[in-house]
């Protein structure tokens, strides 16, 4: 558990499009086998210290015709930003996929200062 002492909290928030394989054959619409995205967010404003970071499935287009396989996390999360990675695998086909975020985290104010 994160827990927040005398400072004030911060949310950001956001949606972000993945990716739109569809409309150009991309690897997720056409591929097979372990497929990877990767889109990197920056915060408006740099957290004080690591956010707690979640991620959703806003959106996603998919072929039925096979199993529908996905995983959705953030990773390399840091005060400035974070990577929101898609993977999918085996025979799934993805043609587009949107993820919704949400960072909460401790944020600086004019009142702080910094005593070398």
């Amino acid at each position: 558990m994160k827990t927040f002492k005398t400072h004030p909290i911060g949310i950001a928030q956001g949606d972000e499009q993945i990716f739109a394989d569809f409309e150009n054959d991309g690897e997720m619409w056409t591929g097979s086998g372990t497929r990877e995205r990767r889109h990197a967010v920056t915060f408006d404003q740099p957290f004080r210290s690591t956010p707690a970071v979640q991620v959703g499935i806003s959106l996603w287009d998919v072929d039925t015709s096979a199993a529908v396989r996905a995983e959705v996390v953030a990773e390399r999360i840091t005060p400035k930003g974070f990577d929101i990675v898609f993977r999918t695998w085996a025979d799934s086909r993805v043609a587009r996929a949107r993820v919704a975020w949400m960072a909460i985290g401790d944020v600086t104010t004019d009142d702080d200062w910094d005593v070398p």
